[in-house]
């Protein structure tokens, strides 16, 4: 049989052969020396299935070095074929793979495997191998379906291929529209007064600092229906891309309304406030800064009745 000594192990590392007794502290290290250990007690199984009853200290750490780097080429080779397949964790027909092309007659391992000299060996102790948490968990995790074998990789995290929308869903309570409307247009109206305060004339609330609390300028024109009588800008290009026949017909028509016009006594009041030149007087001219606003109109004193 083996050495008891052999069959037990050491202190050893994960990579060198001898060692000391001074045990591992890391749990990285203590995993390392676990494994290790293992390989031994596996060498020292072949060695007595073989017929050996005895082993040098020395040529059992030998060949289990051998095995350790025979296992970790098998790995390594399963996991270049894994990432060339653009997968991340090595399946069975890797390492198959990975075993003929290191020379191993795959179709012998059945037979090995079912040899009548094999001893069974007990399982090592659990060592936890040290796991770092995962940053992210959302879902639940899918198992393997039948027609998937149970040696493949599980699936990954569901939050890395599940659908997950960024948006909400749109609210449809009346309340809460009603609000989301009367805030938009309340700034909507806020931005419009601002930008007319900007590029129009403006009066302010103090004297001292105009820029503070501007209200637009409340001025009220001399002919207020004037504006609803001549036509609009868009009324007016529409009537430069008409064809010169229809300029020719609309011109006459415009002047007989005009004749029609004069012939009217109330519009002869009308033309009677317009000056000469037929341009209506500035607010301005007329009137010398007279300032028609509510809110900066001088403040009335109520009118207080004494009791007789």
């Amino acid at each position: 049989m083996a050495d008891p000594t052999v069959a037990s192990g050491g202190s050893l590392n994960s990579g060198g052969r001898g060692g000391g007794g001074k045990a591992a502290s890391s749990p990285a290290e203590n995993y390392h020396l676990a494994r290790r250990r293992t390989l031994q007690v596996v060498v020292s199984a072949l060695l007595t299935e073989c017929g050996f009853e005895s082993a040098e200290k020395v040529a059992v750490e030998t060949l289990t070095e051998m095995m350790q780097s025979y296992i970790t080429e098998i790995g390594r080779c399963a996991k270049a074929y894994c990432e060339h397949t653009a997968r991340s964790i090595p399946t069975l027909s890797d390492t198959v793979i990975s075993l003929i092309e290191m020379g191993f007659s795959v179709d012998t391992l059945p037979v090995y495997a079912k040899r009548s000299q094999r001893m069974v060996i007990t399982a090592p102790p659990v060592t936890n191998h040290p796991v770092t948490p995962k940053a992210l968990s959302a879902g639940q995790k899918r198992t393997h379906p039948p027609h998937i074998p149970s040696h493949f990789p599980e699936f990954p995290d569901p939050h890395t291929y599940i659908k997950t929308p960024a948006f909400r869903e749109p609210v449809s309570e009346y309340q809460v529209v009603r609000e989301k409307a009367a805030t938009q247009r309340r700034d909507v109206e806020r931005a419009l007064t601002r930008f007319m305060a900007k590029t129009g004339e403006t009066q302010s609330l103090f004297k001292d600092d105009i820029t503070a609390f501007p209200l637009i300028a409340a001025r009220p024109s001399v002919i207020p229906y004037l504006s609803a009588l001549l036509p609009s800008e868009l009324e007016l290009q529409t009537l430069e891309e008409t064809d010169s026949s229809e300029q020719d017909d609309q011109t006459d028509g415009e002047n007989t309304a005009g004749n029609a016009i004069s012939d009217d006594p109330g519009a002869d009041k009308e033309n009677s406030m317009l000056p000469p030149s037929g341009v209506v007087p500035s607010t301005k001219a007329n009137e010398d800064n007279m300032i028609d606003n509510p809110y900066l109109r001088p403040v009335k004193k109520p009118k207080v009745r004494r009791k007789k």
